[in-house]
């Protein structure tokens, strides 16, 4: 008995250490089949959502699969697919703001950069869209939901690839609406959904630092002080003005009371009518070091209270800062705490 003692205690152990290492195999098998299975489960998920259909004001646009090959076109486009972090295969070079040779804002090109890409592609389009480069970067999807394409040129660019086209009206796509509707056509609309609330929550908790904006009346413009017989005021319906109200002001009724189509970005009234923006508190208008003064020394300008004491934002002309008045997510994070900045100094002024 003693001597099949240790031959039992072996062969016990052996049935013990079988029955552990089928337990494990069976336990990682179960794993890996759980993950292929999810793998698979994503898949589909992602081919269910296909095809994806995106109504617009020149038409309808249908996405028959997740694009692999991103073209952005015109102003700011791109900005949605790098902060999506995706390079696209082709964009617009940017037309006002740059302060260099690479033709691109430093936001974008910050981006640009991060996502490791030395040689992006970029499109000249400042005389019209160069279909052809466009066509060379061979797209999946054309991305225009801020532009002021038309349709002809949308008929033309839909036969190189599906094209996203504004939801409304020529240059009134505010931000957001541009990255739900870019982010969409990318196949990552919930990666989209996610950036425009974070994005919201920096604009919110930017804008608590400065309680002096807070029920303030602002307006955006533009003014030549080589010649104030007239001048621009941009809507609430433009990127501009509409940016303005998320940073907690809004345009008076004196100004939109004079607002005859609501698809317009702009208007432009004669001096005579400068009256109008009697009741503004803060004047935000692009410019340079004499802009302020002009106004200030002009019979009609001068009477307006926000120019007369001053509560005047000049932002540079053509400068990143003048650039970013029509946000994208990428320009409101580089620039909002310049602009933020000289909002307060402005609203400090008012009485």
């Amino acid at each position: 008995m003693l001597k099949k003692k240790p031959f039992l205690l072996v062969l016990m152990f052996t049935i013990i250490a079988t029955l552990v290492l089928v337990g494990c195999s069976g336990q990682s098998s179960t794993e890996e089949t759980d993950e292929t299975e999810e793998e698979s489960n994503d898949s589909a998920e992602t081919e269910d959502q296909y095809p994806i259909t995106i109504e617009h004001a020149l038409g309808e646009t249908v996405i028959e699969s997740k694009p692999e090959r991103i073209t952005t076109i015109q102003w700011g486009n791109h900005d949605d697919a790098l902060a999506l972090g995706v390079v696209p295969a082709g964009f617009s070079a940017a037309n006002y703001g740059v302060q260099d040779e690479s033709g691109m804002l430093p936001w974008t090109a910050e981006k640009v950069q991060e996502l490791g890409e030395e040689n992006p592609n970029l499109f000249q389009d400042t005389d019209g869209l160069d279909f052809e480069a466009i066509a060379d970067s061979n797209p999946d999807v054309i991305l225009a939901a801020y532009s002021g394409i038309t349709q002809e040129d949308y008929d033309t660019l839909t036969q190189i690839a599906p094209v996203v086209a504004y939801p409304n009206a020529p240059w009134l796509t505010t931000w957001r609406e541009q990255l739900e509707m870019n982010s969409t056509a990318m196949g990552m609309k919930e990666e989209g959904e996610q950036l425009i609330a974070d994005v919201e929550n920096q604009i919110d908790e930017k804008v608590s630092e400065y309680p002096e904006l807070e029920g303030k009346s602002a307006a955006f413009l533009s003014v030549n002080a080589e010649d104030l017989s007239s001048f621009f005021v941009y809507t609430p319906a433009d990127p501009r003005g509409g940016f303005l109200s998320e940073l907690g002001m809004e345009y008076p009724e004196s100004i939109t009371n004079e607002i005859q189509d609501s698809d317009s970005f702009y208007i432009e009234p004669s001096a005579e009518n400068a009256d109008m923006l009697n009741d503004v508190d803060i004047l935000v208008t692009y410019g340079n070091e004499n802009t302020l003064e002009a106004l200030q020394a002009d019979p009609i300008f001068g009477k307006v209270p926000a120019i007369e004491r001053g509560s005047v934002v000049v932002i540079g002309d053509n400068t990143p800062l003048a650039a970013s008045g029509t946000p994208s997510v990428l320009s409101i994070q580089y620039t909002i705490d310049e602009y933020l900045t000289l909002l307060s100094e402005a609203a400090n002024k008012v009485e």
